[in-house]
């Protein structure tokens, strides 16, 4: 049912937030402490570290595809959506008894396989249930709960850490209490009642040419924006480093990623709302040009003031870009194929991530975080040159597959 007054914010659009938010408390409380524990508590190399965030998201990229397909044959949601939740809980909880970087990696990799198999069933829900003028306003909510999670989760971390100084493992341990709170609310309050599926679906790669020429130039400049878009543990990274950043504590770097996900969290509403209204490819060129003017900023100076301020522009470009560009597949691919579609699109970007955390991670090695800041800016700007003009905004009312905005 919708919620009352308030078009395209139905009860699944609100269960499924909540359901983000509580896994986002859970993987937010790892994700800050995460590098610190690689590289301090396992003694592994940066360079392992980009090992981890590239290959652990890039492999289990390939299951998103067939989870999203499979979801549109068989008619049925809900149950990749169980055992993706799932999955990530044991391996998030697990990871408190790692002894090595190899063994992170395995996990990372099993909780990206949960990852991939969840979140394409997952928006294809989210758009079928909601009316196609709405869907701004329904992945822009749904991303707002989300980041909130995502909020909530590194203050909760900073509290554990001023508690227990560099007890990470504590912290992993702890993080699967939300996680297993997750699935007993969609469980409970996620509706998802068999579809008919199509009579004849088609092999993927039929289904990728029936999607049409602007789908796929838009996974073009999604893929090529990913090269530029290495893992945020980088950036937390320089925010801990002394030498080349601005050298804040464990507590300290939770508190800024906390900043960040504030700012992402309050934006991703309104400007999903936003999208609705002007359309989303002025949205979309924006979070690419401030992305290279942030990373550009940030490979010029490394200061404290810079990170913080770094972090603040991250989370305007991540509420600029994350739930705009869901909302965009929703826009150009038809209903029955929205699954295939947005497995698509997690497989491109997430394929993109292995060459770009793992090159990142290298020059940051062997260059230094400058030489790595400066070449992801360089990127972005090839990638919003690509959307202009593989995608001018005179023409996105032409390509949605639902015609005139109401």
């Amino acid at each position: 049912m919708p919620a009352r007054g308030l078009p395209g914010i139905t009860r699944n659009v609100v269960a499924l937030g909540f359901v983000s938010l509580l896994t986002d408390v859970s993987s937010e409380m790892i994700i800050p402490v995460l590098p610190l524990f690689v590289t301090t508590t396992l003694k592994a190399s940066v360079s392992s570290l980009g090992i981890i965030e590239g290959v652990a998201e890039s492999t289990a990229s390939l299951l998103r595809i067939g989870s999203g397909w499979l979801s549109d044959r068989i008619g049925r949601r809900k149950p990749f959506l169980m055992f993706g939740y799932g999955l990530s809980t044991a391996a998030k909880a697990t990871m408190a008894i790692a002894a090595s970087w190899s063994a992170v990696l395995g996990l990372r990799f099993s909780d990206r396989v949960g990852k991939g198999l969840r979140n394409p069933p997952r928006d294809a829900l989210i758009a079928d249930s909601v009316e196609p003028k709405y869907l701004g306003r329904a992945f822009g909510f749904h991303r707002a709960l989300d980041t909130l999670g995502a909020a909530i989760g590194p203050l909760v971390a900073f509290a554990m850490l001023r508690a227990f100084p560099q007890e990470y493992r504590r912290i992993f341990l702890v993080s699967a209490i939300p996680a297993v709170l997750s699935l007993v609310v969609l469980g409970i309050f996620v509706r998802a009642p068999r579809h008919e599926p199509r009579v004849k679906p088609g092999a993927l790669h039929r289904e990728a040419r029936a999607m049409g020429p602007a789908f796929a130039r838009f996974l073009v400049t999604a893929g090529v924006f990913s090269l530029a878009n290495s893992s945020t543990a980088f950036l937390l990274l320089l925010a801990a480093d002394p030498k080349h950043g601005a050298g804040f504590s464990g507590a300290g770097v939770t508190l800024v990623y906390l900043l960040y996900n504030l700012v992402y969290a309050v934006l991703s509403w309104p400007l999903g709302e936003l999208s609705d209204r002007i359309g989303r490819r002025p949205i979309l060129l924006a979070a690419y040009l401030l992305f290279a003017a942030l990373y550009g900023m940030l490979a010029w100076q490394a200061g404290a003031p810079f990170v913080i301020a770094g972090f603040v522009l991250l989370g305007v470009h991540s509420a600029l870009i994350e739930g705009t560009q869901r909302s965009m597949i929703g826009d150009l691919v038809e209903p029955d194929r929205r699954g295939t579609a947005y497995g698509f699109y997690y497989t491109v970007v997430g394929a993109a991530l292995l060459p770009a955390s793992i090159i990142a991670g290298a020059l940051w090695d062997r260059v230094g975080p400058r030489a790595m800041l400066a070449t992801d800016a360089a990127l972005a700007l090839v990638a919003a040159l690509l959307f202009v003009l593989l995608l001018p905004s005179r023409h996105e009312w032409r390509d949605r597959r639902h015609g005139q905005p109401a």
